[in-house]
């Protein structure tokens, strides 16, 4: 890591508590726009999710009516019963999504493949920025909120499977993290702009609670509507 990464790890807990733990766990309550776009409004509304600090993996349990669970890795998405049997499995699952726009709808294994990569990344920044092959960099003051906040550049290696290869993490003078941006390319390469809020710390962590993601403009400044996912994260444990 370069010194604004080491910064932003600090002062979210610093890397030896995280290596302590390897998972991170929360009650997960979703809102937004995009469930119902891709037909699949309600199913994780309400889920608890759990996600790997050292490995690329993310699940989601229950997977709505369709599954105990889900299971997601780098290369490969599955959803499992009560006894962790397969239901449906998909490898590759990236490849699945060629040609999509952010109105085409997404089956149950794709679904699974979004929200796994999803809130891995989430859950693990600013930790992922001491992965090896992620590269950090500052990108200088950004004005918002009548604050200034610092703009980090990252680049995330082909070993990790992440929205966009080129995102932002913007950062408040105490270094907590205010925002990202990245753009969903297999949503059609749909720009975003993620702002986070109401901290707690967790063994010694710190973790928003509050996610809400809005369009983000050519400019870099977000559109007010619509909301296209809210996620609120509740009783977080790290094991």
């Amino acid at each position: 890591m370069n010194r604004i990464a080491e910064d932003i790890v600090n002062a979210h807990g610093g890397l030896d508590a995280w290596r302590k733990f390897r998972f991170v766990s929360a009650r997960l309550d979703q809102g937004g726009a995009l469930w119902g776009l891709k037909g699949k409004s309600g199913m994780l509304d309400h889920t608890r999710v759990t996600v790997g600090t050292q490995t690329q993996w993310a699940s989601h349990s229950p997977f709505g009516d369709a599954a105990a669970r889900s299971d997601f890795t780098t290369g490969r998405v599955a959803l499992l019963d009560a006894d962790d049997r397969v239901i449906s499995e998909l490898d590759a699952p990236r490849a699945s999504f060629a040609g999509h726009t952010l109105e085409t709808p997404w089956s149950d294994l794709q679904l699974a493949f979004f929200a796994g990569c999803a809130m891995w990344t989430y859950l693990n920044t600013p930790f992922v920025l001491a992965w090896e092959g992620v590269e950090s960099e500052d990108a200088g003051p950004w004005e918002e909120n009548g604050e200034t906040w610092r703009k980090v550049s990252v680049r995330y290696p082909d070993s990790l499977e992440v929205f966009s290869k080129a995102q932002a993490i913007y950062v408040g003078a105490d270094n907590l993290v205010r925002r990202l941006d990245y753009d969903v390319e297999i949503a059609g390469d749909t720009p975003g702009a993620h702002y986070v809020s109401d901290y707690v710390t967790v063994s010694g962590i710190r973790f928003p609670t509050k996610r809400r993601i809005y369009p983000r403009q050519a400019n870099g400044q977000r559109m007010a509507e619509p909301l296209v996912v809210s996620i609120d994260l509740s009783n977080i444990r790290m094991d």
